[in-house]
């Protein structure tokens, strides 16, 4: 597929224009939440990875997120929500995209208020199936935070970075949407609009590595998946583009430390409760 021009059919999977609002129709985040089991449960404010406070005199109300337990000033009485999110394993691209700390702004986004306000209500009630009731509405807290921010543009380096980017954002949801796909630079240049030099040097400021390194640990990771599901090295080794079962064990070994056939019928690599 090297050097072939992009299908009409494939560029309108990836890129769909609304003419009528005259905005970019991409979705950016269903296949990364689809692929990983995200979860949260409530947390004391010193192991909690998502925090929120509700707006008031003296602090704004804010959300705040963060890959590792998050510090904030607000008085442990007036936290509205402290919870420890799991990312369905390490390996998850949005969980290692995550800065050290990151702050959503309540002030605007009455939308999100109204769903704090829910989930403060399902915590003070304690009915039941109250625990997997705040566990479903904090995962569309996130996924309402992790829009804000790709909407915002916020974020400098990432994989958030790179989906900021309205052109590198088609390029990366075509990755995540056909993993196996034969992807050339040239591929994806054409789908982000841009020049191959343009493509290649945009991608590695915002995204932080070449287009082909993203593309390979993005297999890679879900090779790792397929793997724990007791499918056979070469079959998985086939499907997400390498020409032999040793070069994907090779490719497999650098990255995550450990031969791929030592996964099968185990738990994926960085994962906590496995893949969905």
């Amino acid at each position: 597929m090297s050097g072939a021009p992009w299908p009409n059919f494939l560029f309108d999977k990836f890129y769909k224009y609304d003419q009528k609002a005259g905005m970019e129709k991409i979705d950016r985040l269903s296949t990364l939440m689809t692929r990983f089991r995200l979860s949260a449960r409530l947390a004391p404010l010193g192991e909690a990875t998502l925090v929120a406070t509700p707006p008031g005199a003296a602090f704004p109300g804010q959300v705040i997120l963060g890959a590792r337990p998050v510090q904030t000033d607000v008085p442990e009485a007036d936290i509205l929500l402290s919870a420890s999110v799991d990312w369905g394993g390490d390996a998850n691209p949005l969980f290692l995209a995550l800065p050290e700390r990151m702050v959503h702004d309540l002030s605007k986004d009455e939308g999100t208020r109204q769903l704090l306000s829910l989930i403060d209500t399902e915590i003070r009630s304690r009915r039941c199936g109250a625990e997997s009731v705040i566990g479903r509405l904090v995962e569309v807290l996130l996924v309402r935070i992790l829009r804000g921010q790709i909407e915002a543009g916020s974020i400098e380096t990432g994989l958030l970075a790179g989906l900021s980017d309205p052109r590198l954002s088609r390029s990366i949801v075509a990755i995540h949407d056909a993993p196996e796909r034969l992807w050339t630079n040239d591929d994806l240049a054409q789908v982000a609009g841009l020049s191959l030099s343009r493509f290649v040097e945009l991608f590695q400021l915002r995204v932080g590595e070449t287009p082909g390194a993203y593309l390979r640990r993005w297999r890679l990771t879900l090779a790792s998946q397929d793997l724990a599901l007791g499918e056979r090295v070469e079959r998985v080794a086939h499907r997400y583009g390498f020409r032999s079962a040793e070069g994907f064990s090779r490719a497999f070994r650098r990255q995550f430390g450990q031969p791929p056939r030592s996964l099968r019928l185990s738990e994926p690599v960085g994962a906590r409760d496995g893949a969905a």
